[in-house]
Parts: C-alpha cells; sequence; structure tokens
C-alpha cells in the first residue's frame, strides 16, 4: 500500500500498516471497478475501503470455494466469532477502521447471515424473499461505507440511498453474472417473475448450454434491467448527500456498474453465455471526469493519464503494482457482495 494513504490516515503501527496493505493488495487483485473507485477517494480514506472490502472478499472466498458445504459453514461461523478480535491481517484493519469509523457492527452479523443463505438456498420465489438476502449481502455494504465517505447531511437521511445504492449493484451483478451462477445451481432472479415470461430454470440452462437466444428469456431479462435501472435511480439523489471529496468516487462506481446493463442492452440480453463487460474506453471516458473533480484540475491532459492509468490492465499479475487495478476475477459474483464496486 501507499505510505502516503496510510500516512494521511494516521496509520503508524508496523502490524497494522502490513494489515492494511494485504487488504489492498486483495481490493486490487480481485475488485477491479470497487478499486478504481476508491482511487478517486481522498488518500486518508482508501485504507477503510480497502479493509471492507478485504473482509468481504474473504466471506466471499468460503461461500464460493470447493469445500464441504459443512466445513464452509464451520468457516464462517469461525470468521463471525473472531472477526473483532482475530490475527489475520484484514480482520485486523477491519477492526481498525470499524472503531475509527464506529461501523455498526450489526452490519457486518447481516452480510454473514446472508452470507449463510448462499450455502443452502439455491433461488428465490419472489422478489421479496431475494430482497431478504440483497439486503445483508449489498445494502449493508453501502451502510458500512457511508461512514467512510461522510455526508454533509444527517446520516439517516442519506443512509436509505447508499442502501439502494447496493441494491443496485448487487442486482446488476445478478444479471452480468446469470449465467455463471446457472452453473453453481444458483439463480438470483424471483422465480414468480421468470415464470411471468414463460421462464423456468431448465429454460435458462437451455439457452446457456445450446448459446441459442430465447424470446422468453429475452423479456424476462429486459424486465429486470428495467427494474434495476429504477433502483440506479431511487439511489442517484443520495449521491449530493455525500461529502464533495466523496461524490466522484460514488458517482464513478455508479456509473461504471450502471454501464454493464448498457452493455446488456447493447447485447440484445444475450448474456447466458457472455458477460457484460464496459469496454476500457468507455471506462475511462467515464472515470475521466471523476478523475479531473477528485484532483481538482480543470485541463484534461493530466487527469486523462492519471485516469488512463486506472483503467489499464497490467501487463501480468506478476508485475502488476498494487496501486494498478487488475484483472477482475472471473469467480462467480466475485464482486456480487460487494455494494461500491463491481
Amino acid at each position: 500500500m501507499s505510505t502516503r494513504e496510510l500516512d494521511a490516515a494516521g496509520i503508524t503501527d508496523p502490524e497494522l500498516r502490513a494489515a492494511y496493505a494485504a487488504s489492498k493488495a486483495i481490493n486490487a487483485r480481485h475488485g477491479r471497478t470497487y478499486f478504481l473507485a476508491t482511487r478517486l477517494l481522498p488518500l486518508a480514506d482508501r485504507p477503510a475501503v480497502h479493509a471492507l472490502y478485504g473482509f468481504a472478499r474473504i466471506a466471499d472466498d468460503i461461500v464460493d470455494g470447493t469445500l464441504p458445504k459443512a466445513q464452509q459453514t464451520m468457516e464462517l461461523l469461525a470468521l463471525e466469532r473472531t472477526m473483532w478480535n482475530g490475527d489475520q491481517p484484514v480482520l485486523r484493519a477491519l477492526a481498525d477502521t470499524v472503531r475509527r469509523y464506529r461501523i455498526d457492527r450489526a452490519l457486518f452479523t447481516d452480510f454473514l447471515a446472508s452470507m449463510r443463505m448462499d450455502l443452502h438456498v439455491r433461488d428465490y420465489a419472489t422478489y421479496d424473499d431475494l430482497a431478504r438476502y440483497v439486503y445483508g449481502s449489498a445494502s449493508v455494504i453501502g451502510l458500512q461505507m457511508l461512514p467512510v465517505l461522510g455526508t454533509v447531511s444527517p446520516r439517516d437521511e442519506a443512509a436509505p440511498y447508499a442502501a439502494a445504492l447496493g441494491e443496485a449493484f448487487q442486482l446488476t451483478n445478478f444479471l452480468r453474472d446469470v449465467g455463471e451462477d446457472l452453473d453453481r445451481g444458483r439463480v438470483y432472479l424471483p422465480l414468480d417473475e421468470l415464470a411471468a415470461f414463460g421462464v423456468d430454470r431448465e429454460r435458462l440452462r437451455w439457452a446457456r448450454r445450446t448459446g441459442r437466444r430465447d424470446p422468453h428469456v429475452r423479456r424476462a431479462l429486459a424486465h429486470m434491467v428495467a427494474r434495476n435501472t429504477a433502483v440506479y435511480r431511487r439511489a442517484e439523489p443520495g449521491i449530493a448527500l455525500l461529502r464533495p471529496w466523496s461524490r466522484p468516487c460514488v458517482r464513478t462506481a455508479a456509473k461504471l456498474y450502471r454501464g454493464i446493463l448498457d452493455e446488456i442492452v447493447a447485447a440484445d440480453y444475450a448474456i447466458l453465455n457472455q458477460r457484460a463487460v464496459v469496454p476500457t474506453g468507455q471506462r475511462l471516458r467515464v472515470a475521466l471526469p471523476g478523475a479531473a473533480a477528485s484532483i481538482g484540475l480543470a485541463a484534461g491532459q493530466n487527469a486523462r493519464a492519471w485516469a488512463l492509468r486506472l483503467t489499464s490492465r497490467p501487463r501480468s499479475p506478476r508485475s502488476a503494482s498494487i496501486g494498478v487495478p487488475g484483472s477482475e476475477s472471473s469467480a462467480v459474483n466475485s464482486q456480487r457482495r460487494i455494494s461500491l464496486v463491481e
């Protein structure tokens, strides 16, 4: 991790600095969009964001791993028991972040409750059922982030918007990863709404297996993209309630994630066999205004160079600097539980 970030945050203990550095390495390796947006925050706030991401990623890896379900359950329980006093570097950074920013610990308990749902729940009958999972898996992370981002109004006023943005990101991930989730036996699209368009799990599997387009699937996905877009609109007013220097980060993350929906539409909803990804050029165009705003540049050349560095891929994982976004993990929903992120 950049010593400038740690110094700006007032983190001086060597072991704690190493813990935050470990969290940042996880973020850089697995969370390309999330990491990109984090680079638009003030130096002092970045370590906390890396710590929150690192913890979520640890839980995500347990759930999406290949261990037997019983062992995954035990590991999640162990994580919950030790998350405030564990020796693992990421847990150290998390505990320090929660203390510094006075983040409600109950949000992390709710998060792990949704993670446990992933071990035994394979689909959701209604959107209300899915919403209960989404609250713990994504909305709470928006709420965790809120004290770090800061607000210009009472935090309670901004909280519903932060939760809504987490929901919007999560719904986007469900759509982006629908084919990969299906391979793991999971469907994060409400079954009753799929059925209204003549779609069930078997029809989704057929489309995934054959690569053929299905008009029923297309209409169902179009409906869900429309709802996802409406959630982004509901969350958008909350950006103005954040501290001015936090807004470029959140605005950029929202635009990048909403861009995934644009790519889904551009692909005519044929996403069962391909992942919708925002092209690098578009990522650059989105990141550029945030880069200029966050570093106070009115002219574009320096901001453009900085944004290009943020959106470019490293030459290889071995040579990649922690400070440059790495290639995104292809693990199923590697970001689906990360709210301000991909």
